[in-house]
């Protein structure tokens, strides 16, 4: 399984901004990723001082992360596609997550029309769902490798 040196060739995501740390499970319908929340993660000084928590948006973006790497896998190109987030429906936080959480994350082609994707990912805490979203992304032709 892909592990974090692995994810930097997939992903133009680099610290602080990479939010996947493994690929657990990868097929041509879903991909189950794994996120470990550490107390030194950057964001946890200003969210919240005294009570950390890991902000919605970036278990999103975890999940929008998640969701590319499952397109990537599916499409077996030579040459990886660049995705741009273009939006979330359905979201909804059910918990919090906080550092020592693991997030378990599994996302779902629903849709998909190249050059557009809609996907559906889970964020799961101990099997208990901390958050959920369609995430949709299209892939444009801008390289930045």
């Amino acid at each position: 399984m892909a592990d974090g040196s692995q994810l930097l060739k997939l992903l133009p995501h680099r610290y602080p901004f990479l939010l996947v740390d493994r690929v657990m499970e990868i097929s041509d319908s879903r991909a189950i990723i794994l996120k470990n929340v550490t107390h030194n993660e950057p964001f946890f000084n200003g969210h919240f001082p005294g009570m950390p928590v890991m902000p919605g948006v970036l278990i999103l973006e975890a999940l929008a992360q998640s969701s590319a790497l499952l397109a990537i896998h599916i499409l077996d190109l030579q040459e990886i596609p660049f995705f741009m987030l273009t939006g979330f429906d359905k979201v909804r936080f059910r918990r919090r997550v906080v550092p020592g959480d693991q997030l378990r994350m599994e996302v779902r082609v629903l849709r998909q029309h190249r050059p557009l994707w809609r996907m559906h990912g889970e964020a799961r805490v101990d099997g208990e769902l901390a958050a959920e979203a369609e995430v949709s992304a299209m892939e444009v032709q801008e390289k930045i490798r």
